[in-house]
């Protein structure tokens, strides 16, 4: 379910990220095996337990290695929010297909 207080671009993929930040998506979230993970605060994410406020997608001109989707994702209980950043092509063999599925709808 989109976030519709979410702009639809902020811009570059730092612009976004640096956007999102401000509004309110703080933390850094990153893949691992079968949940999202924030290191800073020691919070782990299952793929029941968040939702995916929106997804910005990102393609360079120039380099096939610049495609990223930045992802506004926000804790369905506890109403953390943050930025999960992942380049194209996710690893099935490293994440779970539950994670896949659900990054992946979007």
């Amino acid at each position: 379910m989109e976030n519709n207080t979410l702009k639809e671009s902020y811009g570059t993929l730092s612009e976004t990220v640096n956007g999102l930040v401000q509004d309110g998506y703080s933390l850094d979230f990153n893949i691992q095996e079968d949940c999202i993970i924030c290191h800073r605060s020691n919070l782990s994410l299952s793929p029941e337990e968040f939702q995916i406020d929106k997804v910005y997608r990102f393609e360079g001109d120039s380099d096939p290695e610049y495609q990223a989707i930045v992802y506004a994702i926000s804790s369905i209980k506890g109403g953390e929010k943050g930025v999960l950043v992942n380049g194209y092509g996710i690893s099935a063999d490293i994440i779970s297909s539950k994670l896949i599925e659900k990054l992946s709808v979007h």
